[in-house]
């Protein structure tokens, strides 16, 4: 076993005096190691954390504890400005760009990462941290790159697999189209959201106090994704803090969630894990739950999918806040619940193609886990 720093060194430069606009990338921007959403800043305006940039060989992490966010340099994306969240590394000569960006996301990396984490609230990678994190010995630069080859492939099949799923998601939203027309010009009678929910309220304002394995989960924006709420490394908490504001925020299955703040905002989910009843919402995070006899949750999901006015989101940029108060007051188009229904039906039969998808990717995710385990322990 080596240092990582032995073999690679701390990169990234402090951004200097620019003319007009380049793209800001936060943590929370990047999902699945890829680039999702960002943020246009001048050097006057950029946030104080915008201050990294990076080179063509350099690969980047986050800092953060139970958090896998890992991106590497190219043409398309080394003049962006990326967050001080961000560690750039870059490779020393005998190790490859490629085969460091999959030790970054190795189990081994990641749980080292986490065990020497450090802070009060939310705690993440320091550089005292990153000196005691250790890589196997490395392979020759022959063998990095036959790794390498094989786990990119993998990729490209997890990717292959990822598509069709988002392709029957689209087919849903065309489905959905279909049925009931464009949102914003409804034929339907509309009504205030206030009108058809038993709630409407979000997450707990302020952090909590995080404990391993607890089995009380701490949900925001970073965990909603793909349609669900995933719990794969999310930050878990005490029981005492859960049980403070569980009561306001009671999160059931069937409730309709949505990002109401920050780079993911829209992002949606229908609670289908019976998880949910540990698990308490941060305040990215708004709660709806409708009155199932008007609205049917699956349909009210789709109204924001397919109409991105209803939480006003800027042309690539998505830094606002969709206020509780904004929610209520949203008006929805009401068809007839037989036709809710009728859509809702559809959608579970296109959800069972979708699942044999998801079992497809799972094995394959799986492989991909088996190997990196492998290569680098």
């Amino acid at each position: 076993m080596i240092k990582l720093l032995d073999v690679c060194k701390i990169g990234g430069k402090a951004v200097k005096d620019f003319e007009g606009e380049k793209k800001y990338i936060a943590t929370g921007d990047i999902i699945d190691n890829q680039i999702v959403s960002f943020e246009k800043v001048t050097y006057k305006n950029k946030p104080s954390r915008a201050n990294v940039l990076i080179d063509i060989n350099d690969v980047i992490f986050a800092k953060m504890q139970n958090t896998i966010k890992v991106l590497k340099a190219n043409e398309n994306n080394i003049t962006n400005i990326y967050s001080t969240g961000f560690y750039s590394l870059t490779p020393g000569q005998n190790l490859s760009k490629d085969f460091l960006y999959y030790f970054l996301n190795s189990k081994s990396f990641n749980s080292q990462k986490d065990k020497n984490c450090s802070g009060a609230t939310q705690k993440a990678l320091n550089n005292e941290g990153l000196e005691k994190i250790l890589i196997k010995d490395l392979p020759s630069m022959e063998e990095q790159l036959k790794i390498v080859k094989k786990l990119s492939l993998l990729d490209e099949l997890v990717n292959y697999k990822k598509n069709e799923i988002n392709k029957l998601e689209e087919l849903i939203k065309s489905q959905f189209v279909e049925m009931f027309g464009d949102v914003k010009n409804s034929k339907y009678k509309k009504d205030y959201l206030s009108n058809l929910t038993l709630k409407i309220t979000d997450g707990k304002h302020g952090g909590c106090k995080s404990e391993n394995n607890s089995g009380y989960y701490f949900i925001g924006a970073t965990e909603i994704y793909n349609n669900k709420i995933n719990y794969d490394g999310c930050n878990q908490i005490t029981e005492e803090d859960f049980n403070k504001d569980y009561k306001r925020c009671d999160l059931q299955k069937n409730d309709f969630v949505i990002v109401n703040t920050g780079a993911t905002i829209g992002k949606s989910a229908i609670v289908t894990d019976d998880r949910c009843y540990k698990t308490l919402l941060q305040k990215s995070v708004a709660l709806i739950r409708t009155d199932e006899k008007n609205l049917l949750p699956l349909y009210l999901k789709y109204c924001y999918d397919s109409e991105s006015s209803l939480y006003n989101v800027g042309q690539g940029c998505a830094r606002v806040n969709l206020l509780l108060s904004q929610i209520r007051k949203t008006l929805i188009p009401v068809p007839p619940i037989k036709l809710q229904n009728k859509f809702s039906n559809i959608v579970k039969q296109i959800d069972k193609q979708k699942f044999e998808f998801e079992k497809q990717l799972e094995k394959l995710e799986e492989l991909q886990a088996s190997l990196m385990q492998e290569y680098f322990g």
